[in-house]
């Protein structure tokens, strides 16, 4: 297992074998002294041993508790705790991209005590309910495997009773009905109540995520891509930073160049007030990362040009950058990747995972050294893709229709 967070990581960009993409990438950034929430790593290596023996190394567990421990001390708040509860995002991270086919848990730790230290400490009853609405909703599909119909349809029963289009117009009270409906599901399908104990939910969550490495979607879209079965996957921990605590926080993917003409010029999307999955699930629809260059969030995005001039310059190569702000100026970073695609390659976003799979042919881009224009071999301007336009082939489990990219969002960036 391998911590991150306050300006040094047990691991790096070499590890991604280990550590996965996304993990190696928040290990790389933690190590440049960018804001990346704290977090600890679950080596891929453990996954594929999880899924031929169904049980976890008898260490595992105190290294867990250990590691989780130490994230407490950085993010100075406790898991579990009634007055001043640490929160995390469960995340998948594999050492070669597969877009969406894997699991995000993301707020695990909430409970209906922990709930009211986050009122406590936000002042904000109507965020700490979205926020645990959001958790009961996802662990229900991906740790009870549900799926997420049964709760869209309660949703959108409530949105039709108060006659607004978006989740974030429901008031508290309604948030805090939701989180009850979802439990009732829960028990009324799987015949088990959602688990009250923080560490029960991790320990789900983290064993979802090993699980997710062999569902039917994701091995038939390593079969197609030929991608080895024996990887796995690693598993993030990460403390929770907040999207969804108001117009002054949001959520985004930056990327440091223009996606068409390959400029040096920031550009990207941004949702205020949301999570990750927001993005993702087209609940909402973006705006352009301009948006923040005035106004109350101009700090925001100076920061972010920040974070991509540094993150080019250390990878000599286009970047883009997952993002999560709160309430202050300073995004929490998520993994970067390189977001160029070579003349006649193919490549392949993450699965939140933050690194590229390459099947390159003809003239292979090079990075150019600092912050120059990215140019192919044969001496043209580069085009690097736009990863919101792309989508992955449809082999969703169950014909659920989980497509798309998951960029994985919100905690840790998300994140």
């Amino acid at each position: 297992m391998y911590s991150f967070g306050d300006g040094r990581a047990d691991g790096s960009a070499a590890m991604r074998d280990i550590l996965g993409g996304k993990g190696a990438g928040l290990a790389e950034m933690a190590n440049l002294g960018l804001p990346v929430p704290p977090g600890f790593t679950i080596s891929a290596k453990l996954c594929i041993a999880y899924l031929e023996h169904g049980t976890f190394p008898d260490d595992l567990r105190e290294e867990v508790d250990r590691h989780l421990k130490q994230l407490e001390r950085l993010a100075k708040k406790r898991f579990g705790d009634a007055h001043n509860p640490l929160l995390v995002s469960v995340r998948s991270g594999a050492a070669v991209s597969m877009p969406g086919m894997m699991e995000t848990i993301l707020n695990l730790g909430l409970t209906d005590e922990t709930v009211q230290g986050l009122i406590a400490g936000s002042k904000n009853p109507r965020f700490a309910y979205d926020s645990y609405r959001r958790f009961v909703q996802m662990y229900g599909d991906v740790v009870f495997d549900l799926g997420k119909e049964p709760f869209a349809e309660v949703l959108d029963e409530f949105k039709r009773r108060r006659k607004v289009e978006r989740d974030i117009d429901l008031p508290a009270d309604d948030l805090k009905a939701l989180v009850r409906e979802f439990k009732s599901i829960i028990q009324a399908k799987c015949g088990l109540p959602f688990p009250e104990d923080p560490t029960v939910q991790l320990w789900g969550a983290i064993a979802a995520v090993f699980k997710s490495w062999r569902t039917r979607r994701a091995t038939d879209y390593r079969r197609v891509h030929g991608i080895p079965d024996d990887l796995g996957t690693a598993v993030n921990v990460v403390a929770m930073v907040y999207g969804n605590m108001g117009d002054d926080s949001g959520t985004g993917v930056a990327f440091t160049r223009d996606c068409s003409t390959g400029e040096a010029v920031l550009n990207g999307d941004v949702l205020t007030n949301a999570q990750g999955e927001d993005v993702v699930s087209g609940a909402r629809t973006p705006e352009s990362l301009a948006k923040l260059k005035r106004g109350k969030l101009a700090k925001v995005y100076r920061e972010l040009e920040r974070i991509a001039e540094k993150l080019e310059r250390h990878f000599r190569d286009v970047q883009d950058i997952e993002f999560t702000f709160a309430r202050r100026p300073v995004p929490a970073a998520d993994a970067p990747r390189s977001a160029r695609r070579a003349r006649g390659g193919a490549q392949r976003r993450g699965d939140g995972g933050g690194g590229t799979h390459h099947a390159q042919r003809g003239g292979a881009a090079r990075p150019a050294p600092g912050l120059g224009p990215a140019v192919p071999s044969d001496g043209r301007p580069a085009r690097v893709r736009d990863p919101r336009r792309e989508r992955s082939p449809g082999l969703a489990r169950g014909g659920d229709g989980r497509g798309g990219v998951r960029r994985g969002r919100g905690g840790g960036t998300g994140p």
